[in-house]
């Protein structure tokens, strides 16, 4: 079991704001741009794949001289950075994708060599339930062979597959009606997709960027590639836009970068949808020490259960007790992306407003992963709970939690997912739950995760095992007093009968307390005297 460690802070700031009242020209200028670079960057991003490992700084060089006559300097390595980091991307999820195969194949392995029928132990699920299913992933089991070894040829040559634009919209091509798109809608989409207007930024450079340039009034420039200058309306082919930025979120820190010529990184995009362009800005944060873990556990923290639909949270002191009642922000994760995203936000900056007026200094939360838990294979009939597991959102969480609370001053602390909710609701769900205060197995793994992140065991302690098993702790508290008569006598039944071990005579010395050697009774019925103490040894 892993110890728990506190997050490090994100060093990446990104702020958006809209361009407003662009004219025609200006709608033209951005698409003419973007289309040009796009196919740019598509061509230089294929034959970056194709070189395999066969990459050098002089091959870097002749991309670059080649990008530059067809754009400009500037662009040139703005286009080649971003293939590069298309390419580690790539290569990311190709391990990703390699290891999920070999997830896969390994539990299918596994329930293959299994009778038919046999049932899973605790942790590991059994075989199949029929022939016809066993046949069906038997087939199943050397389609993923046959894609991990395309993978691997893949990984080994240190070629990758790429889709400009994304994959899923290049898919609904095929399948328009079920997008809701027709095809001239899916072209405005997929062309935008597709579009390249992204500027790296240089410290000391004027206003930090000399490409995408956007000075502390908002006025908003774009270097015009060569074969474009001619649509220039500023001085060294430049084109100046009429729409004015005003970033009301974090305006000042990114005032003050370029005030002082410090790296801004710009991203001008379409919205297709609404029709606007919207353009971002982008920087990053010095490293920051993070704070040691026991500073966290000085004034308590939060525990905080990530599920599919709502977080359950439950405030614990400095010495692993829970205080108060429980908290739930919920969410809801069904709809389209930007409704997702919105939601989580929302549950997300209740939950830190919350610890904020609770005057903690830390959250705790799981270190979720479930790679192995999502595979179909595992769990191929168990269709709800792979729905569960894939709607809790463990990377958007971890995203997203770790940006806001940083801004709030909270630090985050992960822990080891292992038993927290069984452990939970077994030793603090009843004993915290009233008439007052309704208990859920969430929150009562809220206080495990708690609880695990300040140091301390999530079991409740139990009581001491008797030191004998004579009276020396005690009389049983299921036994009659000695005032009850009757007490030496044989146990009846509920309807006053004698029990049937005492019909076949198993009962009978059970019954007579002086045969058996208790406390206080002989085992023998003669007569006994005590023989007198010696005077001298």
């Amino acid at each position: 079991m892993r110890d728990p460690f506190v997050v490090q802070e994100a060093s990446g700031v990104a702020i958006r704001d809209r361009l407003k009242d662009l004219t025609a020209q200006d709608d033209k200028v951005l698409r003419l741009v973007g289309a040009h670079l796009g196919s740019l960057a598509a061509t230089d991003l294929a034959l970056y794949s194709r070189a395999g490992f066969e990459r050098t700084n002089r091959s870097w060089a002749a991309r670059k001289q080649d990008l530059t006559a067809r754009s400009s300097s500037r662009w040139a390595g703005s286009l080649t950075k971003g293939t590069h980091d298309q390419y580690a991307l790539a290569r990311r999820g190709q391990f990703a994708y390699r290891d999920k195969l070999a997830d896969g194949i390994r539990m299918l392995m596994h329930r293959l060599s299994l009778p038919v029928g046999e049932k899973g132990a605790k942790g590991k699920p059994g075989g199949y339930r029929s022939q016809g299913e066993w046949f069906n992933k038997s087939r199943r089991l050397h389609l993923l062979k046959a894609r991990l070894v395309a993978v691997e040829e893949d990984i080994a040559t240190g070629r990758v597959h790429v889709v400009r634009g994304g994959k899923r919209l290049a898919n609904n091509r095929h399948n328009l009606a079920a997008a809701a798109l027709t095809e001239t809608r899916w072209r405005k989409h997929w062309e935008a997709a597709r579009w390249f207007l992204s500027a790296d930024g240089e410290s000391g450079k004027r206003f930090g960027n000399e490409t995408i340039r956007v000075t502390p009034d908002g006025e908003v420039s774009v270097k015009l590639p060569k074969p474009l200058e001619y649509l220039a309306n500023a001085p060294r082919g430049r084109y100046t836009l009429s729409a004015r930025v005003a970033f009301r979120f974090r305006g000042e820190e990114w005032a003050d970068r370029i005030t002082h010529n410090r790296a801004v990184a710009y991203d001008i995009h379409l919205d297709v949808l609404k029709g606007s362009w919207y353009l971002t800005a982008s920087w990053k944060r010095p490293a920051v020490q993070t704070i040691p873990l026991q500073a966290t556990r000085a004034g308590g923290l939060i525990g905080v259960d990530t599920n599919a639909d709502h977080f359950a949270a439950y405030r614990l002191d400095e010495h692993g007790n829970p205080v108060g009642n429980p908290h739930r922000f919920t969410y809801d994760l069904t709809g389209p992306a930007d409704h997702r995203d919105a939601q989580l936000r929302h549950a997300l900056s209740q939950l830190l407003r919350w610890a904020t007026r609770m005057d903690v200094s830390a959250i705790a939360v799981e270190n979720l992963d479930f790679s192995d838990g999502k595979t179909r294979e595992k769990f191929g009939r168990k269709k709800r709970f792979r729905q569960l597991i894939h709607g809790i959102p463990t990377g958007k969480v971890r995203a997203r939690l770790v940006n806001m609370a940083a801004e709030h001053g909270l630090a985050l602390v992960a822990v080891d997912a292992a038993y927290t909710s069984k452990w939970g609701a077994e030793h603090w769900k009843t004993p915290l739950a009233g008439s007052k205060r309704a208990m859920t197995r969430h929150d009562a793994a809220a206080i495990a995760i708690g609880r695990r992140a300040l140091g301390y065991p999530i079991r409740r302690r139990t009581a001491p095992p008797r030191h004998h098993q004579s009276d020396g702790g005690g009389h049983r508290t299921v036994q009659a007093d000695r005032g009850t008569r009757g007490r030496e006598g044989l146990r009846r039944t509920r309807n006053g009968t004698s029990s049937q071990r005492a019909a076949t005579g198993h009962a009978a010395i059970a019954g007579n307390q002086r045969a058996q050697h208790r406390s206080g009774h002989a085992a023998e019925h003669e007569s006994w005297q005590q023989d007198s103490l010696p005077l001298s040894p």
